[in-house]
């Protein structure tokens, strides 16, 4: 379901998401909204809850850092009280540490919930098309779309290579030397598909201004506008629950 709504109002939505993350310093919002993020993976768009938790990770080891760092070096500042007055810990180094964690994981995983539901192409092009993103930038990015996954073939392809040259098979992990032996031919690769995307670009027209014509473009619906509502309805909800 998450898939089919339109990529500009999940960004409006989770950008709203993100900014109230930034705003409330109360953990039991941070705890709603990866809890609520989490739950729109799992049961609108069919992510396995592994996969969820994997996601969580190093957003996870990331809000980390900053609870420890509070538990080490803390001050008890005026932004340490504040927290520590909106918090269910009444030290202020626990307050700022477990409200930053939790806020870390939060915004990860409304992050990872645009991502992860989002066509990368589909997004380009209505960026396009409503935002008035450049051609020329919108098939710079195309062409990255496509580099990527090209990219990662042809250093199977040279592992292979140099598997084969040493008559054994390749290791499951690349080691320092082999990522050292890899570097060279990966960057004349994409030195060579750069050189092709700029000579696309002079050959499609794309320096020039004018009227473009852009397919397979989404469409606002009304299946859209009801997911903002309700979206934006449970974000209300949960401010005002959280502020009151």
């Amino acid at each position: 379901m998450l898939r089919a709504i339109h990529p500009l109002v999940k960004l409006a939505l989770c950008l709203a998401w993100i900014a109230a993350c930034l705003a409330v310093f109360d953990p039991r919002f941070q705890i709603a909204t990866a809890l609520i993020a989490a739950a729109a993976l799992v049961l609108l768009d069919r992510v396995s809850p592994i996969l969820v938790l994997a996601m969580t990770v190093p957003f996870a080891l990331f809000g980390i850092g900053f609870l420890t760092t509070n538990l080490a070096f803390h001050e008890e500042a005026d932004f340490a009280r504040h927290i520590a007055a909106h918090s269910l810990f009444a030290a202020p180094a626990w307050s700022v540490g477990i409200t930053l964690f939790l806020r870390t994981i939060a915004i990860g995983l409304v992050s990872a919930l645009f991502a992860v539901t989002t066509d990368p192409g589909a997004f380009v092009r209505t960026l396009m098309a409503y935002a008035r993103l450049s051609p020329r930038v919108g098939y710079a990015l195309f062409s990255v779309l496509q580099i990527v996954p090209e990219l990662a073939a042809e250093a199977r392809q040279i592992r292979l290579a140099h598997a084969m040259k040493r008559g054994r098979p390749p290791r499951r992990l690349v080691g320092p030397v082999e990522a050292a032996r890899l570097l060279i031919p990966l960057l004349a690769f994409a030195i060579r598909r750069a050189g092709r995307a700029a000579i696309a670009l002079e050959a499609r027209g794309l320096g020039r201004a004018g009227q473009r014509t852009i397919v397979h473009v989404p469409v606002l619906g009304r299946r859209d506008l009801w997911f903002a509502v309700v979206a934006g309805g449970l974000l209300s909800l949960l401010l005002l629950g959280t502020l009151a």
